[in-house]
């Protein structure tokens, strides 16, 4: 009986493997068992549900691995910064536009290695005239921020903010309307996103900070209160926090996830925030905007 459907592609160099497995761990796929042998090694990706499809007819203009979606466009986003952050403008330049399609649906198309390219699709009405579920919008057009980082580790969180600040000016933020406040360490980022979130001149604050583990009890403890402190910030204040600080074994683990290999989280604690923003202005409205 059959099991499920594989599709291999020879990565061409180690280089190109790795950065293939950067691009979809990026895009949120969830990894498969692959395997490593003495002459070879397979990073395996998997979705929840797989097709093998026959046109007849017209057929629609794509790469020939096809993905499907929940949300295109924030697929898109990611996409495109994991693309600037390899190489800048000229690295973007592999990702198309957003486009509709005779189907139905919309469509894009990347090329994250040279002569590996993949398009993703979601239909344009996906759930078929059925109730939609309410969600957060990507556009921070009018919308306020504030951004609390802390200096320990800069190495790391300067990169997250500046992933942060990419994600909210490129969703429309105007880079008047961002706050940047800087404080020494993971532990006073609570005290300060609450004091931000009193004053209530802010939609949403990103919190970033590094801690990484050492060799003592000290990170679990610094940990755990700084998550305290944030979730209760929120939670009284009702100014939606998102959760940038990242908790690593090691340096090498914290910048991989400031950017090198798996994302910015920085990146994604913004596009959180504008999400939150978004569906609390939906929620206190009734409905969808």
């Amino acid at each position: 009986m059959i099991k499920g459907i594989s599709i291999l592609r020879p990565a061409g160099s180690a280089e190109a493997y790795e950065r293939l497995g950067s691009f979809f761990a990026t895009l949120g796929f969830a990894p498969g068992k692959g395997w490593s042998e003495a002459d070879s090694r397979g990073a395996s990706f998997l979705a929840p549900l797989g097709n093998l499809e026959f046109v007849d007819g017209r057929f629609p203009a794509m790469a020939d691995l096809l993905m499907e979606v929940t949300s295109l466009d924030a697929i898109h986003q990611a996409a495109e910064a994991w693309l600037r952050a390899q190489g800048g403008e000229a690295a973007a330049s592999r990702i198309e536009p957003i486009a509709e399609t005779h189907w139905k649906s919309r469509l894009f198309t990347v090329e994250p290695e040279p002569g590996f390219r993949f398009s993703f699709w979601a239909w344009t009405d996906p759930v078929k005239g059925k109730p939609i579920a309410l969600e957060g919008d990507l556009s921070a057009e009018g919308m306020k921020f504030a951004i609390v980082v802390a200096r320990w580790n800069a190495v790391v969180t300067e990169r997250l903010l500046e992933g942060a600040l990419d994600a909210l000016v490129r969703s429309g933020a105007a880079r008047a309307d961002i706050d940047v406040v800087r404080v020494p360490g993971a532990w006073e980022i609570p005290a300060a996103a609450r004091t931000l979130a009193n004053a209530g001149n802010v939609d949403a604050i990103v919190t970033l900070g590094c801690l990484l583990r050492g060799e003592t009890a000290h990170y679990e403890a610094i940990y755990n209160e700084v998550a305290r402190g944030i979730g209760q910030s929120q939670q009284e204040t009702g100014i939606p926090h998102s959760f940038g600080v990242l908790t690593c074994e090691t340096l090498e683990q914290a910048l991989n996830r400031a950017g090198i290999k798996a994302g910015n989280k920085g990146f994604e604690a913004a596009a959180a925030a504008i999400e939150m923003v978004s569906l609390g202005r939906k929620l206190q409205q009734g409905g969808p905007a």
